[in-house]
């Protein structure tokens, strides 16, 4: 029996809820959307969701939350902000234990108003007394940021088994329309809703792909991202295959076009992947990332984890030789030990404005001063050359003028994005660890300059910082934008 790659970490404790916990949102009504991505409230600043899956909501523990920080002209301003659970009014469900909500997240502009929306897989919601699994919500964008949810309900697949247990957004088709595609376990295991979707979560049309009958991959994580450099999004369906009496992690591109997705060729397995272009040739290259070690089960491991660059071309993928970065790849910094989950998270973003992307890679296995697993983040730079280990930098809680010190098990790491969340063209880093204080967790926002991310002006906030709970809640497990 196939085995999901990467499950959500469950721990069962209980949070103390402190004071209210959903709040106002954060935004000017401006007269129109700036239709920039990851810019809920229009304003043209990008902003930040943080998922706490374990936080707790109209008190029940395990019920889950996301956090919203919107950007401004001086970055991400936390007192600005909306936390969104299902004890709100606005937001469909019931906080239940076991939900998780918000570790499953992904945007878009899904009703085509300009707006980014917040798209949330609520995998482990039961429907109704029945065995099926998984609700999709939406939680829309507009001039006063996030507010009102619809769960999508039509069309729907007849059977839900964690319906929304990977999501993306994209234009698969190429006609215009942001579509959602989100992997339901059941066979057929992709299910693409086709966009616009209404306010009323009705989705233009439902498509099934049965990815494990097309190529052999079972579908479990899914990351959208222009490959060949044409109108159509393309996919990158992340699962494994069969291999004699075991598995293999395998990963397969699926090409966007006015017939819908296609798949294109099998490229390096593994458990997160990003696409941008880091050769900035105008295609974006697809980033894989394993943080195990290398083996029979998984050959594009390493020492420590790797992250493989596959080159995309006006074909699709080019015919140019994959490239695998580890700590030992010269000038990466680090050295590479067992354990250390190098590219088990991974963003993109250009953080000095040279036009090519850059890779921020988490090692949150790291140990780090006699600390297990504190955790790491490098931060790989793209080039005409494509992604090496030059100019690339490493940050922990260690490194100078980072807040708070590196301990046992914090996963610093664990998640990553770059952002521009200050409109001066170059992408800030934020870091998450879920574990920090005992599994509060907490987010770590660095700046950027000419040359790069700097420790320098760093800051650091748990779920309290954002009018959140104390106590257990994996707060910063999850970030999106």
């Amino acid at each position: 029996m196939q085995q999901h790659l990467r499950t959500t970490v469950v721990t069962i404790a209980s949070a103390a809820l402190v004071g209210g916990l959903l709040l106002v949102g954060g935004g000017s009504a401006a007269a129109a959307p700036s239709g920039i991505s990851g810019d809920f409230n229009g304003d043209g600043y990008r902003d930040l969701a943080i998922g706490a899956p374990l936080g707790k909501a109209g008190k029940k523990a395990n019920a889950g939350y996301v956090a919203v920080v919107y950007g401004t002209k001086k970055g991400l301003d936390r007192s600005k902000r909306t936390i969104i659970s299902q004890a709100k009014t606005t937001i469909p469900g019931t906080p239940e234990g076991g939900d998780y909500f918000g570790d499953r997240l992904t945007t878009g502009d899904l009703d085509g108003d300009g707006y980014t929306d917040l798209v949330i897989g609520v995998h482990s919601e039961r429907i109704g007394k029945s065995s099926s699994y998984g609700t999709i919500t939406v939680v829309w964008g507009g001039p006063k940021g996030l507010s009102k949810g619809v769960d999508i309900s039509s069309p729907l697949p007849k059977y839900r088994s964690e319906l929304g247990w990977s999501l993306a957004t994209g234009d698969f088709d190429g006609d215009g329309r942001t579509d959602l595609a989100a992997v339901n376990i059941a066979a057929p295991e992709l299910n693409i809703f086709k966009g616009p979707i209404s306010r009323k979560g009705k989705a233009a049309g439902l498509v099934g792909i049965d990815t494990q009958d097309q190529t052999g991959i079972n579908a479990d994580r899914i990351i959208a991202g222009n490959v060949n450099g044409d109108r159509a999004t393309d996919l990158l369906v992340m699962g494994q295959q069969a291999k004699g009496n075991g598995y293999i992690t395998r990963s397969v591109l699926y090409k966007g076009g006015t017939a819908g997705l296609k798949p294109a060729g099998k490229v390096a397995g593994g458990y997160e992947a990003v696409i941008a272009d880091v050769n900035k040739d105008g295609y974006g290259d697809i980033v894989t990332g394993n943080f195990m070690e290398k083996s029979a089960e998984e050959p594009n491991g390493g020492p420590g984890g790797a992250v493989t660059v596959t080159y995309g071309s006006a074909a699709g993928l080019s015919t140019r030789t994959p490239v695998r970065i580890t700590q030992s790849t010269a000038k990466v910094p680090g050295t590479a030990k067992k354990g250390d989950r190098f590219g088990w998270s991974l963003s993109a973003g250009d953080t000095n404005g040279d036009g090519y992307a850059d890779i921020a890679v988490g090692v949150p296995g790291k140990d780090v001063a006699g600390k297990t697993d504190a955790g790491a983040v490098v931060v790989l730079r793209g080039s005409a050359k494509g992604l090496t280990g030059t100019g690339s930098k490493g940050f922990t809680q260690n490194t100078a003028k980072v807040p708070d010190t590196s301990e046992e098990r914090d996963q610093f790491g664990a998640s990553v994005l770059l952002t521009d969340s200050n409109k001066d063209r170059r992408a800030e880093l934020v870091v998450g660890a879920f574990a920090e204080n005992n599994g509060a967790g907490a987010v770590w926002l660095f700046k950027t300059t000419k040359s790069g991310i700097t420790a320098t002006g760093s800051t650091a906030f748990g779920a309290t910082g954002v009018g959140g709970p104390k106590g257990l809640s994996y707060f910063g497990d999850v970030l999106a934008g």
